[in-house]
C-alpha cells in the first residue's frame, strides 16, 4: 500500500493527541496518583488497539465522534494491564516502552493505584460516548463488550491464569487459552466495538471476533519470539524476560521455527475472514499484517 508507513504515522499522532483530552489535569491532593496516571498513558505505544477499533468503524460506514471515548477508554484499560504486568507481583519489569515502569519511578503502591484509576476512569470515558451517539444502543452494546472482554472472561481472567501457572510446566491448549484471554481479548474488544458501534449485524461483529482472535494469537506469538531474538534498544522494554521469570511460552514449548509458521498461518486466516466481510479497508488489512510481522 502506498504511504502505508506515513499514513500510519499520521493516525497514531491523530490518536495520541485525542486521548490526551481524556486525561486527567494533575492537580489536587491527589496529584501524584493523576501524575503516575499520565505518566503510564503518554509513554507511548503503537496505539494498536483504538487504531483497530477506529478502523474497523470506519469500514462499517461509521462516521460519529461517539467511537473516540472507546477508542481512549480502551487503552486506557490496556495501559493499566500493563502498569500492572510490569509490577514486582508479576513480571517484575523495569522498562516499559524504553522509559522506567511505573513501580519504578512512583513506588509500588502507588503504581498499582494508578492501574485501578485507569480501569475506572477507562468506563467513565467510554460512558461518554451515550450523549455522542445517534443510536444509544449501539453505545450499549458496545459497552457490553468492553466489560466482558476486559473482565473475568476475557483480559483479567487470562492474567490469573497466567499468573497461577507462573514456573509450571504448561501444555499448548493451556498457553493458548491464555493468549485467546490475555491478549486477544482486547483486540477482539477493539475491532467488535469498532463494528457495534457502526451498526454492524451480530453476524459480522462475531466474525469480527474471530479476525481478531487470530490476530491476537499471531501477535502474542510474536511478542514471544521477539522476547528471545530481540534486544532491548529495538524493543524499548528488557528481553528474555519470558526465561528470566520461568515463564513457559508459545516459543519456547513449540521452538522459533514453528512459532513463526503459526503466525504465518493465523494472519493468513485473520486476512481470509476479513476478505470474507461485504464492506472492505485495505489500511486494515495492511496494518493487521504490519503489527503481526512486526520487529519491535
Amino acid at each position: 500500500m502506498k504511504n502505508f508507513k506515513e499514513q500510519m504515522e499520521a493516525r497514531v499522532r491523530e490518536i495520541q493527541e485525542r486521548i490526551q483530552e481524556y486525561l486527567p489535569r494533575e492537580e489536587g491532593f491527589q496529584k501524584t496518583l493523576l501524575e503516575a496516571v499520565n505518566y503510564s498513558m503518554l509513554a507511548g505505544g503503537k496505539k494498536l488497539r483504538p487504531l483497530l477499533m477506529k478502523e474497523t468503524y470506519e469500514m462499517f460506514g461509521g462516521q460519529e465522534q461517539a467511537v473516540w471515548p472507546f477508542m481512549a477508554a480502551l487503552e486506557m484499560i490496556h495501559t493499566h494491564s500493563l502498569i500492572h504486568d510490569d509490577l514486582p507481583a508479576m513480571d517484575n519489569d523495569e522498562y516499559r516502552r524504553g522509559k522506567k515502569t511505573t513501580h519504578a519511578v512512583y513506588g509500588e503502591a502507588m503504581a498499582i493505584l494508578a492501574g485501578d484509576a485507569l480501569l475506572n476512569l477507562a468506563y467513565e470515558t467510554a460512558a461518554q460516548a451515550f450523549a455522542l451517539c445517534a443510536h444509544p444502543d449501539r453505545a450499549a452494546r458496545a459497552l457490553a463488550i468492553l466489560a466482558e472482554k476486559t473482565g473475568v472472561r476475557g483480559m483479567i481472567g487470562g492474567q490469573s491464569v497466567d499468573v497461577e501457572n507462573e514456573g509450571k510446566p504448561l501444555s499448548l491448549p493451556q498457553i493458548t487459552f491464555i493468549y485467546e484471554l490475555k491478549t486477544g481479548a482486547l483486540i477482539q474488544a477493539a475491532m467488535m466495538i469498532g463494528a457495534a458501534l457502526a451498526g454492524a449485524s451480530e453476524e459480522e461483529t462475531e466474525k469480527l471476533s474471530g479476525i481478531a482472535l487470530n490476530v491476537g494469537m499471531a501477535f502474542q506469538i510474536q511478542d514471544d519470539i521477539l522476547d528471545i531474538t530481540g534486544s532491548r534498544e529495538v524493543l524499548g522494554k528488557p528481553v528474555k524476560s519470558d526465561e528470566k521469570n520461568h515463564k513457559y511460552t508459545y516459543a519456547s514449548v513449540k521452538g522459533l521455527e514453528e512459532s513463526a509458521k503459526d503466525v504465518e498461518r493465523y494472519s493468513k486466516e485473520a486476512v481470509r475472514l476479513l476478505e470474507e466481510l461485504p464492506c472492505r479497508n485495505e489500511f486494515l488489512q495492511e496494518l493487521i499484517l504490519t503489527l503481526i510481522h512486526r520487529n519491535a
